[in-house]
């Protein structure tokens, strides 16, 4: 007879399949639920451009990229950090390599081949697997009789603890649309109100003809520079896009934190943007004063210092058509244009999630306060990162935290 606690981990994702992982190798009865056909989808989503495992920067500089949930997040990543994760995926046959930027990539920068061999070590340690199983949150919620809607009809489970890794509320179409939070709440558990994070955002409005022409085009070798109005300052150099209605990508997800909580507190947030980031403010006015003889000021500035296209363009959406013959003005622009952001887009559209479950909410092992043997890991917690691999080793890092709560709860 099998006496092994029964641990149910209800949602397949990174910090789910952790969580499984690591209950496992103590003797627990896994089983692991999902709402989706397979587990995994937002991690393979993640992975079409190159899966960005971690970051080899040194550990202080990585936890630092967690800002005020540092404190939180840094004996789980103590334990579970980005070393860690390098050795845990050469345990699934899985090499990596660290890119120019320091990020840290499977050598076929893949994510199925590292998600299916991750998946056959979880199968072969008795992990079993529950498909199209949608957790249904109700006031009766107790780890001892989890109900669940499938395909034909609502079934139940007990379990002696439970893992809830249900993400954020990000990509709901891949699984997280963060329908736990009213349900968590009604059982007494404090929510910070979700958010988008890593986002994009909406500008006070491009011309028509600027969002018809660069839509969808990168600025590329620029830099941004904020300032909130609590004094934090974000200033980097990088890489953006135009869209129809505002600004994305890598750059801007960087600041999204700021940026976002200032909109949300004074109804906008104006970046600025250096187009010539290596080039000095004297530099760029002594070419724009330059004599350019019979050529017109397009051809001036794109012969002297290489501006054109979507950096032309920018500047003649900040500029009046008498402003970009003032040398002085332009100049200046070119080394700071004003972008007006009005608001975050909606947070479907988000790469990830801030706000969730508190951590005043939770004990030092992840267990709920106000539901005891119930655990909570990945983006369902408050907190939130910057992508360049934080995301992923923190979610895994919380969920093999989260995990060790329940074995020693269940004194496995």
């Amino acid at each position: 007879m099998n006496l092994s606690p029964t641990v149910a981990v209800i949602g397949g994702g990174p910090a789910g399949l952790m969580a499984a992982e690591v209950l496992s190798a103590s003797g627990a009865q896994v089983h692991v639920y999902d709402a989706m056909p397979s587990v995994g989808r937002k991690f393979l989503l993640a992975g079409r451009g190159g899966l960005n495992l971690t970051h080899s920067e040194p550990l202080d500089a990585f936890m630092s990229r967690f800002g005020g949930r540092r404190a939180q997040l840094e004996p789980m990543l103590a334990q579970f950090g980005p070393q860690q994760v390098r050795e845990w995926a050469a345990g699934l046959g899985i090499e990596t390599f660290v890119g120019t930027s320091g990020r840290v990539f499977p050598t076929d920068m893949k994510a199925a081949p590292l998600l299916r061999a991750w998946l056959h070590r979880l199968r072969a340690a008795g992990v079993q697997f529950h498909m199209r199983h949608r957790w249904v949150g109700d006031e009766a919620f107790d780890p001892a009789s989890l109900r669940f809607v499938t395909p034909s009809g609502e079934v139940t489970a007990s379990a002696d603890a439970v893992v809830l890794a249900l993400g954020g509320a990000s990509w709901a179409r891949l699984g997280s649309d963060g329908a736990w939070a009213p349900w968590l709440q009604a059982k007494g558990v404090d929510v910070a109100p979700l958010q988008p994070a890593n986002c994009g955002f909406d500008g006070a409005g491009w011309s028509e003809h600027f969002s018809s022409r660069f839509a969808g085009q990168p600025f590329k070798s620029v830099a941004i520079s904020f300032t909130d109005s609590h004094g934090r300052h974000f200033a980097r150099k990088g890489e953006f896009v135009a869209t129809a209605t505002g600004i994305e990508g890598s750059l801007i997800y960087a600041a999204s934190a700021l940026l976002r909580d200032e909109i949300a507190e004074k109804g906008s947030a104006t970046l600025l943007l250096d187009l010539l980031p290596d080039r000095s403010a004297e530099q760029v006015l002594a070419a724009v004063k330059h004599p350019r003889g019979a050529r017109s000021l397009s051809s001036h500035l794109k012969s002297r210092l290489g501006l054109e296209g979507i950096k032309a363009g920018v500047l003649y959406e900040a500029l009046s058509r008498e402003a970009m013959h003032d040398s002085q003005q332009l100049a200046s622009t070119i080394k700071a244009v004003p972008l007006k952001l009005v608001a975050a887009r909606p947070i479907d559209e988000a790469i990830s999630t801030a706000g969730g479950v508190r951590f005043d909410a939770l004990d030092a092992q992840l267990m709920s306060k106000a539901l005891p043997g119930v655990f909570v890991a990945g983006e369902m917690l408050d907190w939130e990162a910057p992508t360049g691999g934080y995301l992923l080793t923190a979610s895994m890092a919380s969920g093999a935290a989260a995990a060790r709560g329940a074995i020693q709860r269940l004194s496995l």
